[in-house]
């Protein structure tokens, strides 16, 4: 954290030390209630509203929203947010649940909606009192976007929405959805119009949730269908046909390349102590010196050993890489680092659990209902959660095309 300290402004260090001793003071604890390993697999409601309250107390800190302007609810400073971030991680504070809301709806919405709206909108979504899912897939519109098929025909002041979308994250908590719907049935790109729109309250009277049941028998993904859904004029951000280019702020952002730095969503789900942290390479040595390995433990395996070492370096280098991306002076592009961050650590944190199934050997197989599996059955969850991860944001293939044209500039494949 030094490291981090030594770039700070006098005013940045002067917050940083205010989120620490803030931080020090104010850590929620756990709740009795157990936590899932993510915010994509919130299904509880109770643990859903102990998460609310620990994310609206961050925002009542001013840990949430830093960079944002105080009209809209955030905190007026400039670069602040990446130090609360540090010090919220560094005091392996829970993770915050309305993950979406800040990282995708939150930017959008400050940079393409009314004035009104952002100010109506955006302090609940920083308090965590309104949770926000995201309307993109579809049934026939996965990594290919554009081929959106959800319908917006205007009707007045008001917009009849009709459509089916898919793997719609927390939707089953939501109040609010950013929504990509077609205008025109005409043009691929320019026929896109994008909105927001208050699910909640529309259950029943054109708006049906279901949930999608994972393999891992969590609920977090769900379909949301619209049928002559009503929504005003006035949640239409930007211009009519001008969908595409607001869904691009929404995906840079997700992807970890918008200006406006995401709240750090990505804590603890347990105690320390008392869970296993399963992206953590320190998490997979305490596993290996536990399972039996040929009369010793499988951390006297040379061969797991010199796998366990080679994923330790890879996080080092992932970690010296963000270092790397505040000092401009080491970026060759801006958007390099940004970008690559998603695909590297979805792939870290996925191969780091697909080595800890090497390390369980047959007791891999058990799940978290048998209570004789090594670590609760967290690694083999993890897996399995994990594809989700390296599937968002558009898929690791796609966001590997878009590194290769946008940073290298290599042509575009077919």
């Amino acid at each position: 954290m030094a490291q981090a300290q030594h770039t700070d402004t006098a005013e940045q260090n002067e917050f940083r030390a205010y989120c620490r001793e803030w931080l020090e003071n104010n850590h929620p604890g756990w709740p009795d209630v157990p936590l899932p390993q993510g915010a994509l697999e919130l299904s509880d409601p109770a643990a859903l509203e102990w998460l609310q309250g620990w994310q609206k107390s961050a925002f009542e800190a001013g840990l949430i929203g830093c960079d944002y302007p105080s009209e809209v609810g955030g905190g007026g400073r400039e670069n602040c947010q990446l130090i609360a971030n540090e010090e919220m991680l560094a005091a392996r504070t829970p993770y915050l649940p309305n993950l979406i809301g800040l990282g995708m709806a939150a930017p959008t919405v400050f940079f393409h909606a009314r004035d009104s709206v952002k100010q109506d909108l955006l302090p609940k979504l920083f308090s965590g009192e309104e949770i926000w899912c995201q309307g993109f897939s579809e049934p026939g519109a996965g990594s290919d976007l554009a081929n959106q098929q959800t319908f917006a025909r205007r009707d007045g002041d008001n917009w009849v929405i009709n459509g089916h979308k898919v793997w719609t994250t927390l939707a089953h908590f939501a109040s609010w959805m950013i929504l990509l719907c077609r205008t025109d049935k005409e043009d691929k790109y320019n026929g896109l119009s994008y909105f927001v729109v208050p699910i909640k309250e529309a259950l029943g009277k054109g708006v049906t949730v279901r949930p999608l049941i994972k393999l891992t028998g969590e609920t977090g993904f769900n379909e949301v269908l619209f049928d002559d859904l009503i929504v005003p004029d006035e949640y239409r951000l930007d211009e009519v046909g001008a969908g595409w280019k607001v869904a691009m702020t929404t995906l840079s952002h997700e992807r970890g390349a918008g200006p406006m730095v995401t709240p750090a969503s990505g804590g603890m789900s347990t105690k320390e102590e008392s869970g296993v942290s399963t992206g953590s390479p320190a998490s997979l040595i305490a596993l290996a010196k536990t399972q039996a390995r040929g009369g010793k433990t499988a951390a006297d395996d040379p061969l797991l050993r010199d796998e366990i070492v080679k994923l330790i370096i890879r996080r080092q280098a992932f970690r010296q890489n963000e270092r790397r991306a505040r000092v401009s002076a080491l970026t060759d592009h801006p958007m390099r680092i940004p970008l690559q961050n998603k695909l590297v650590s979805s792939e870290l944190n996925q191969d780091v659990a697909q080595l800890a199934y090497q390390i369980q050997g047959a007791a891999s197989s058990l799940s978290v209902a048998d209570e004789r599996a090594p670590d609760g059955g967290q690694w083999q969850l993890a897996y399995m959660n994990s594809f989700g991860i390296t599937i968002a944001a558009g898929t690791n293939e796609v966001q590997r095309n878009i590194l290769g044209e946008r940073v290298l500039g290599l042509p575009k494949s077919k």
